[in-house]
């Protein structure tokens, strides 16, 4: 990747920053030192080095917010053990596995808002899951030459009705 702050590069900047218009409680669980952490209401990193509003494991973060409270989440975590060995080593245990973005996906999706959305950012466009009630609405590929793309997705929280099928009565 040609800069390790995803947000820096232009195209996914401005696609962040059109749906970022769509609300006002907007957040980033690994915030690092992003060029959009101004416009995030609540900024996490777990490295102290980053100025966020807090300074947790981003699970810890996301279970701060109530359900339904977030108008939007920035999903951008390491990409790979390296990318979080390098960043987080000697901040508590750094962990890539597919658990690991599991839990903190279902945790983002379960704080948004319905009809709030979920910007996800790695090398797969698995976004925040439709099991946990989030439909993929437009993705972006970005490539890099002869670097691995990034594949930038963003789902929207679907209306409990949607998730639940057709109301019975």
């Amino acid at each position: 990747m040609p800069s390790p702050n995803t947000f820096s590069i232009k195209p996914i900047r401005e696609l962040v920053e059109r749906y970022m218009q769509r609300g006002s409680i907007w957040i980033d669980p690994f915030v690092r030192a992003s060029v959009l952490r101004d416009r995030c209401m609540f900024t996490n990193d777990l490295n102290p080095k980053y100025a966020g509003t807090h300074n947790l494991e981003a699970l810890d973060f996301l279970r701060l917010f109530r359900e339904g409270s977030v108008d939007g989440v920035l999903f951008d975590p390491p990409y790979s053990p390296r990318q979080a060995k390098e960043e987080y080593n000697g901040f508590g245990a750094v962990q890539t596995s597919r658990a690991f973005y599991s839990d903190r996906k279902r945790e983002a999706a379960y704080i948004l808002k319905p009809g709030g959305f979920g910007i996800c950012c790695g090398w797969n466009s698995l976004n925040l899951g439709r099991k946990n009630g989030v439909e993929v609405v437009e993705v972006l590929l970005v490539c890099h030459g002869n670097q691995n793309d990034t594949i930038v997705t963003v789902g929207q929280k679907q209306w409990p009705s949607a998730q639940n099928g057709p109301n019975p009565t």
